[in-house]
């Protein structure tokens, strides 16, 4: 991996870290390098004259540091002390980098993901619309095929029924996104499929002796007409 990859890479992992770790990070620093002045040995810093040298003053001088406020009552004077208190600058001033980063990752992708969930939103709604305009058509052609289904129609009539049924779906299928409404999608499917495996059944002759017709019809008619008004109800549900 080259050296810019891994630079990306390194960011593009602190970026996914949530601010609310860089801000305990940030606030859990101030007492590690509080204890750190406090054990530095005497005279590492000059400290005004009736200043105390406890553990809450250390607290007090390592919040002032990592916050970059630098008072200046308390001054490292010597390497030891010069080089804890860079360390906390430079910890202080790079976490709080790193969490302005973060909070911009996170704005980013609330953004990004409020613009797929409109963009959705405004594709459903478009492919609704779409649906109510074939919602007239597709009923008739619907309530044709119910009819024929139940009443006892011609060998003919059904499966003429039956292949318009199937384009008429077919079409649907195809100028409007059925993933939308899975139910439908599913239904729509099952129905076309039913409906050619019927049709081509009888346009080959595959079953010629009159009862083996008769079998195969009332199957057919008893599972299609209950898938058809399936259809019927979801469509009524969406346009509601």
């Amino acid at each position: 991996m080259k050296t810019s990859d891994r630079i990306r890479h390194f960011f593009h992992v602190v970026s996914n870290v949530r601010p609310i770790i860089w801000i305990g990070s940030y606030i859990a620093l101030v007492p590690v390098f509080a204890v750190l002045y406090w054990i530095l040995p005497d005279g590492q810093f000059r400290i005004p004259d009736g200043a105390g040298t406890d553990f809450g003053s250390w607290l007090y001088y390592s919040i002032v540091t990592i916050t970059t406020l630098g008072f200046g009552d308390y001054t490292p004077a010597h390497g030891l002390a010069q080089c804890v208190t860079a360390v906390e600058v430079m910890c202080g001033l790079t976490i709080l980098g790193f969490f302005l980063n973060a909070v911009g990752s996170m704005k980013s992708e609330i953004d990004v993901t409020s613009e797929i969930e409109k963009q959705r939103q405004l594709h459903s709604a478009a492919e609704r619309d779409k649906l109510i305009k074939m919602r007239p058509l597709l009923l008739k052609r619907l309530d044709t095929f119910i009819y024929h289904c139940e009443n006892n129609a011609s060998q003919n009539q059904l499966t003429r029924s039956a292949f318009n049924i199937s384009l008429a779906l077919d079409s649907l299928q195809t100028r409007v996104d059925l993933t939308e409404w899975p139910e439908l999608l599913e239904s729509c499917f099952t129905l076309v499929a039913d409906c050619q495996l019927f049709t081509d059944e009888k346009a080959i002759g595959k079953e010629s002796e009159s009862t083996g017709i008769t079998e195969s019809q009332n199957s057919f008619t008893a599972s299609a007409s209950e898938t058809a008004r399936r259809i019927q109800t979801l469509l009524s549900e969406i346009a509601a």
